[in-house]
């Protein structure tokens, strides 16, 4: 079982820090490293591994960013994206494809405080849930000056459509709308990636003469984005569509044969991403769930202390994918070790 050397550059204490990645001396390193290593060309990889970074940008992963998760521990996305870039370095002959989706937002979207008001006509606080009964009663509304800047149609009716939205996430079962801080603002420094997993993945991609895929999410104003494969609410009050499902992101990574997945947070983005892709899943074949492997030391459940702890529903979740047959996995093991993992 073959382990690559963590590359003289990597510091898992810079983890925590915002910097610039020398590109050009990481691709000579990249290539000296690939020559001294005996790194092939990722097209003659056999199997073929996908790594699906799910939202490893500093608005998640950074202490003093936006909605930093810290998991239990405190620390969580932190370790989580040491843990990350170890195994992409360690495997990096092995891993064909690197993908990573961004959380990409601007200020007048559902779940920011911009588009509610009070009845008092001040925006709510970070952290505020609305309900349906929330906005039955008015307690909350949504701020009707933005319609036009959304780009709505002059009859479209903003306060039928916030009712029909929180009535609809309440009958899917789904979490109910949050107000979140403003995070992953395009354009930012919180909308990037981590450095240092940015760094990995630019190293990866020379070394293996590779092309990482990005998947940009969440820019649509009337719903949220948590999966990457398809916005929380795809019709709006009057049956018209406001989004739609990344079919060809679906297409990508069934195609692989192994796909690895990591990412943040747990009890969100990456639940149900995976929840997503599960469907589709068991709706073509069930028995393709044995290709996914969720790396669960690589990835932490919202946890905000004395506000709100997802651990439980992210520990369910996870154990309901083992369930349908994708493997939960440890980053430190070697990944030919992973059960099922193909010769």
């Amino acid at each position: 079982m073959r382990v690559w050397p963590l590359p003289r550059h990597f510091d898992p204490a810079r983890v925590e820090s915002v910097y610039r990645v020398a590109y050009q001396e990481r691709a000579g390193e990249a290539r000296a490293f690939a020559l001294e290593h005996r790194v092939t060309p990722a097209w003659r990889d056999a199997p073929r591994v996908g790594l699906l970074l799910i939202d490893v940008q500093n608005t998640f992963c950074l202490p003093g960013f936006e909605l930093f998760v810290g998991g239990p521990s405190g620390k969580g996305a932190v370790l989580d994206s040491v843990r990350t870039c170890e195994f992409l370095y360690r495997n990096l002959g092995r891993v064909t494809q690197v993908l990573a989706t961004l959380d990409t937002h601007d200020a007048a979207q559902i779940f920011h405080p911009l588009f509610w008001l009070d009845a008092q006509d001040r925006p709510p606080q970070p952290h505020t849930v609305v309900s349906a009964a929330d906005v039955e009663s008015r307690r909350f509304r949504p701020n009707l000056a933005l319609a036009r800047s959304l780009g709505l149609d002059e009859d479209f009716d903003l306060d039928a459509y916030a009712l029909h939205y929180v009535k609809t996430l309440e009958q899917v079962a789904k979490y109910p709308l949050v107000v979140w801080p403003y995070h992953a603002m395009v354009g930012g420094i919180g909308h990037a990636l981590v450095a240092a997993v940015e760094e990995a993945v630019f190293f990866h991609g020379v070394a293996r003469a590779t092309r990482a895929r990005y998947e940009l999410k969440g820019s649509r104003p009337l719903t949220e984005h948590y999966s990457v494969l398809r916005p929380e609410v795809l019709l709006d009050h009057r049956s018209r569509p406001i989004g739609e499902r990344n079919d060809a992101l679906i297409e990508t990574l069934l195609r692989f044969d192994v796909l690895v997945i990591a990412g943040q947070a747990m009890s969100h983005c990456v639940a149900w991403t995976v929840a997503d892709l599960l469907a589709e899943i068991q709706r073509r074949d069930p028995r393709l769930a044995a290709k996914v492997y969720l790396m669960a030391d690589c990835t932490s459940p919202v946890v905000i202390p004395g506000v709100v702890d997802f651990s439980e529903p992210a520990d369910r979740m996870f154990g309901e994918f083992a369930a349908a047959g994708m493997r939960v996995v440890s980053s430190s093991d070697p990944i030919e070790s992973w059960p099922g993992f193909p010769a």
